[in-house]
């Protein structure tokens, strides 16, 4: 991605529930881009570790999640992208998936994106609705101080008061300016954070 390549597609689920809806969902995306000759991503959170709510439901967990990413991976041969929490799961991540994503809330923590680094793939930095795009460049050079070159980052708006994001696209260049490809996540930009009752809601229209 970046670097004058063709504009590529990262998309899927929220959070993995089943291989059975992951592998459907997976081919619905891949027959979609196909046709529209748009490189794909996909991507499926085996975890929301972040819910606003305890009683929301966070996913199948590590291990299952992984077989279910693998099942992804051998029914379509896709690259995978998913998050990673903590720097012990991003080894076992590494055996199945392409690219291990920063979230957002945790774009700071210096032992999380060393593990991401070290692990030889590519890691996807989303910046957090908190921090100002020249901010992040120092998210990335923890990772780039593994050795590690694969780095890109994801905006997905920032904080505009109580239960608001917006974007603010002079982020885009601003972080072009480290030298990375940039993600533009066009619905998690749109999100009203903790808005909807003990959830984060959000407007579809803006997306």
């Amino acid at each position: 991605m970046g670097g004058g390549a063709p504009l590529a597609l990262i998309a899927g689920l929220n959070v993995l529930e089943s291989s059975r809806d992951a592998i459907e969902f997976a081919l619905a995306l891949q027959a979609l881009a196909e046709r529209r000759a748009i490189p794909l991503v996909f991507k499926a959170s085996w975890d929301k570790a972040n819910r606003t709510s305890h009683a929301s439901y966070r996913g199948p967990g590590l291990d299952e999640g992984i077989e279910i990413l693998r099942d992804v991976k051998r029914a379509t041969d896709l690259p995978l992208l998913t998050d990673v929490h903590e720097p012990h799961q991003a080894k076992p991540l590494a055996a199945v998936v392409d690219c291990l994503q920063i979230p957002a809330f945790l774009c700071r923590q210096t032992d999380l994106l060393v593990a991401a680094g070290r692990s030889g793939l590519a890691v996807n930095v989303k910046k957090g609705q908190f921090m100002a795009p020249w901010d992040i460049g120092h998210s990335i050079e923890k990772v780039r101080s593994t050795g590690n070159t694969n780095v890109c980052v994801t905006d997905r708006g920032v904080s505009f008061g109580y239960n608001a994001l917006v974007s603010d696209m002079r982020a885009i260049p601003e972080m072009q300016k480290f030298g990375v490809p940039v993600v533009f996540d066009a619905t998690h930009s749109v999100q009203k954070p903790s808005a909807a009752g003990g959830k984060t809601g959000g407007d579809r229209s803006m997306a």
